[in-house]
Protein backbone atom coordinates (compact mmCIF):
# COMPACT_ATOMS: atom_id res chain seq x y z
CA UNK A 1 0.00 0.00 0.00
CA UNK A 2 1.11 3.44 -1.02
CA UNK A 3 2.37 5.24 2.13
CA UNK A 4 0.24 8.36 3.29
CA UNK A 5 1.14 11.76 4.86
CA UNK A 6 -1.82 12.87 6.68
CA UNK A 7 -2.31 15.94 8.84
CA UNK A 8 -4.38 17.29 11.57
CA UNK A 9 -5.57 20.87 11.84
CA UNK A 10 -7.99 23.05 13.68
CA UNK A 11 -7.76 26.45 15.64
CA UNK A 12 -6.13 25.90 19.39
CA UNK A 13 -8.99 24.32 21.59
CA UNK A 14 -10.78 22.22 18.92
CA UNK A 15 -9.20 18.76 20.15
CA UNK A 16 -7.65 17.41 16.69
CA UNK A 17 -4.87 16.72 19.37
CA UNK A 18 -6.78 14.04 21.54
CA UNK A 19 -7.89 12.24 18.14
CA UNK A 20 -4.60 11.60 16.75
CA UNK A 21 -3.82 8.70 18.77
CA UNK A 22 -7.05 7.04 17.27
CA UNK A 23 -6.16 7.66 13.93
CA UNK A 24 -2.50 6.19 13.99
CA UNK A 25 -3.83 3.06 16.10
CA UNK A 26 -6.44 2.37 13.51
CA UNK A 27 -3.61 2.89 11.19
CA UNK A 28 -1.32 0.18 12.91
CA UNK A 29 -4.24 -1.67 13.19
CA UNK A 30 -3.49 -2.55 9.76
CA UNK A 31 -0.37 -3.53 9.82
CA UNK A 32 1.05 -0.28 8.62
CA UNK A 33 4.26 1.75 10.21
CA UNK A 34 3.15 5.20 10.92
CA UNK A 35 5.30 7.70 12.34
CA UNK A 36 3.56 10.70 14.22
CA UNK A 37 5.08 14.22 14.38
CA UNK A 38 3.90 18.15 15.13
CA UNK A 39 4.31 21.17 13.47
CA UNK A 40 6.02 23.71 14.80
CA UNK A 41 8.88 20.58 15.49
CA UNK A 42 9.69 17.34 14.98
CA UNK A 43 13.38 17.31 14.56
CA UNK A 44 15.68 18.73 16.99
CA UNK A 45 15.65 21.77 15.58
CA UNK A 46 12.29 21.99 14.71
CA UNK A 47 11.10 21.98 18.61
CA UNK A 48 14.38 24.66 19.52
CA UNK A 49 12.20 26.95 16.27
CA UNK A 50 8.87 25.92 18.07
CA UNK A 51 9.86 27.53 21.32
CA UNK A 52 10.53 30.79 19.86
CA UNK A 53 7.68 30.87 17.60
CA UNK A 54 5.43 29.73 20.69
CA UNK A 55 6.97 32.08 23.49
CA UNK A 56 8.97 35.35 21.82
CA UNK A 57 7.32 38.28 20.31
CA UNK A 58 8.54 38.72 16.69
CA UNK A 59 7.83 40.40 13.27
CA UNK A 60 5.06 38.86 11.26
CA UNK A 61 6.98 38.43 8.22
CA UNK A 62 9.72 36.40 11.20
CA UNK A 63 7.39 34.36 12.31
CA UNK A 64 6.03 33.37 8.87
CA UNK A 65 9.78 32.54 7.66
CA UNK A 66 10.78 30.43 11.13
CA UNK A 67 7.27 28.29 10.07
CA UNK A 68 8.72 27.54 6.96
CA UNK A 69 12.38 27.05 8.19
CA UNK A 70 11.16 24.18 10.62
CA UNK A 71 9.24 22.81 7.72
CA UNK A 72 11.46 22.72 5.63
CA UNK A 73 13.97 21.21 8.03
CA UNK A 74 10.84 18.49 9.34
CA UNK A 75 10.63 17.48 5.66
CA UNK A 76 14.07 16.89 4.90
CA UNK A 77 15.31 15.30 8.27
CA UNK A 78 11.98 13.07 8.80
CA UNK A 79 8.62 13.42 6.67
CA UNK A 80 10.16 13.19 3.18
CA UNK A 81 12.78 10.01 4.43
CA UNK A 82 9.66 8.41 6.11
CA UNK A 83 7.57 8.43 3.43
CA UNK A 84 10.25 6.93 0.78
CA UNK A 85 10.58 4.35 3.35
CA UNK A 86 6.56 3.15 2.75
CA UNK A 87 5.95 4.54 6.58
CA UNK A 88 2.94 6.82 6.72
CA UNK A 89 3.41 10.17 8.46
CA UNK A 90 0.74 11.18 10.68
CA UNK A 91 1.74 15.30 12.00
CA UNK A 92 -0.14 17.57 14.59
CA UNK A 93 -0.49 20.54 11.57
CA UNK A 94 1.51 21.60 8.77
CA UNK A 95 1.07 24.21 5.78
CA UNK A 96 -2.52 24.65 6.47
CA UNK A 97 -1.46 26.24 9.93
CA UNK A 98 0.37 28.58 8.67
CA UNK A 99 -2.36 29.82 5.93
CA UNK A 100 -4.66 30.33 8.86
CA UNK A 101 -2.59 31.21 11.28
CA UNK A 102 -0.62 33.94 9.34
CA UNK A 103 -2.42 34.73 6.95
CA UNK A 104 -6.13 34.54 7.87
CA UNK A 105 -5.08 35.59 11.82
CA UNK A 106 -2.44 37.66 11.25
CA UNK A 107 -2.96 39.20 7.75
CA UNK A 108 0.46 37.88 6.11
CA UNK A 109 0.24 38.84 1.99
CA UNK A 110 -1.07 35.89 0.14
CA UNK A 111 1.40 36.00 -2.23
CA UNK A 112 4.28 35.82 -0.02
CA UNK A 113 2.88 32.80 1.75
CA UNK A 114 2.22 31.06 -1.58
CA UNK A 115 5.68 31.92 -2.38
CA UNK A 116 7.20 30.21 0.84
CA UNK A 117 4.72 27.09 0.19
CA UNK A 118 6.05 26.64 -3.35
CA UNK A 119 9.72 27.50 -2.58
CA UNK A 120 9.65 24.65 0.37
CA UNK A 121 7.58 21.75 -0.85
CA UNK A 122 6.81 22.26 -4.36
CA UNK A 123 5.54 18.68 -5.00
CA UNK A 124 4.41 17.71 -1.53
CA UNK A 125 0.56 17.97 -0.21
CA UNK A 126 -0.66 15.98 2.67
CA UNK A 127 -2.96 13.05 0.98
CA UNK A 128 -5.40 14.43 3.64
CA UNK A 129 -6.31 17.11 5.95
CA UNK A 130 -8.91 16.64 8.67
CA UNK A 131 -9.67 20.22 10.14
CA UNK A 132 -11.56 20.18 13.24
CA UNK A 133 -14.03 23.09 13.07
CA UNK A 134 -15.22 24.58 16.26
CA UNK A 135 -16.60 27.73 17.48
CA UNK A 136 -13.69 30.04 18.71
CA UNK A 137 -15.70 30.83 22.04
CA UNK A 138 -15.91 27.02 22.85
CA UNK A 139 -12.67 26.39 22.21
CA UNK A 140 -11.42 29.44 24.42
CA UNK A 141 -13.46 27.72 27.28
CA UNK A 142 -11.92 24.30 26.58
CA UNK A 143 -8.13 25.99 26.74
CA UNK A 144 -9.03 27.20 30.37
CA UNK A 145 -10.47 24.55 31.47
CA UNK A 146 -7.07 23.07 30.89
CA UNK A 147 -4.97 25.20 33.82
CA UNK A 148 -2.10 25.36 31.45
CA UNK A 149 -0.29 28.47 30.93
CA UNK A 150 -1.05 29.42 27.30
CA UNK A 151 1.67 30.80 24.89
CA UNK A 152 1.73 33.98 22.06
CA UNK A 153 -1.04 32.09 20.16
CA UNK A 154 -3.53 31.10 22.71
CA UNK A 155 -3.27 34.19 24.35
CA UNK A 156 -5.10 36.05 21.11
CA UNK A 157 -8.72 37.12 21.18
CA UNK A 158 -11.48 35.80 19.63
CA UNK A 159 -11.50 37.87 17.00
CA UNK A 160 -7.91 36.35 16.00
CA UNK A 161 -9.34 32.72 16.40
CA UNK A 162 -12.57 33.47 14.05
CA UNK A 163 -10.56 35.03 11.29
CA UNK A 164 -8.24 31.50 11.58
CA UNK A 165 -11.36 29.38 11.20
CA UNK A 166 -12.51 31.37 8.22
CA UNK A 167 -9.12 30.77 6.36
CA UNK A 168 -9.23 26.90 7.56
CA UNK A 169 -12.48 26.46 5.84
CA UNK A 170 -11.43 28.53 3.15
CA UNK A 171 -8.42 26.35 2.50
CA UNK A 172 -11.00 23.39 2.64
CA UNK A 173 -13.11 24.52 0.11
CA UNK A 174 -10.29 25.72 -2.13
CA UNK A 175 -9.15 21.65 -2.21
CA UNK A 176 -11.99 19.30 -0.91
CA UNK A 177 -10.96 16.52 -2.34
CA UNK A 178 -7.69 16.53 -0.18
CA UNK A 179 -9.43 18.38 2.94
CA UNK A 180 -12.23 17.25 5.66
CA UNK A 181 -13.81 19.47 7.94
CA UNK A 182 -15.09 17.59 10.79
CA UNK A 183 -17.68 19.52 13.30
CA UNK A 184 -15.49 19.51 16.59
CA UNK A 185 -18.43 20.00 18.87
CA UNK A 186 -19.69 16.68 18.64
CA UNK A 187 -18.58 14.30 21.72
CA UNK A 188 -15.13 12.89 21.44
CA UNK A 189 -16.46 9.15 20.52
CA UNK A 190 -18.42 10.87 17.73
CA UNK A 191 -15.49 12.82 16.49
CA UNK A 192 -13.52 9.25 16.68
CA UNK A 193 -16.01 7.47 14.74
CA UNK A 194 -15.89 10.66 11.87
CA UNK A 195 -12.04 10.44 11.85
CA UNK A 196 -11.94 6.60 11.71
CA UNK A 197 -14.62 6.54 8.62
CA UNK A 198 -12.72 9.24 6.49
CA UNK A 199 -9.40 7.58 7.12
CA UNK A 200 -10.16 4.30 5.85
CA UNK A 201 -12.64 5.35 3.19
CA UNK A 202 -10.45 8.39 1.82
CA UNK A 203 -6.61 6.10 2.83
CA UNK A 204 -6.77 2.72 3.01
CA UNK A 205 -7.46 1.64 -1.04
Amino acid sequence: MKSRFITFEGIDGAGKSSQIAAAVALIESRGIAVVQTREPGGTPLGEKLRELLLHEPMHLETEALLMFAARREHLAALIEPALAAGKWVVSDRFTDATYAYQVGGRGLDEARFAALEQWVHPHLQPDLTLIFDLDPAVAARRLAGTGQAPDRFEREQTDFFERVRGAYLRRAAADPLRVRVIDASQTPDEIKKAVEEIVSRSCFK
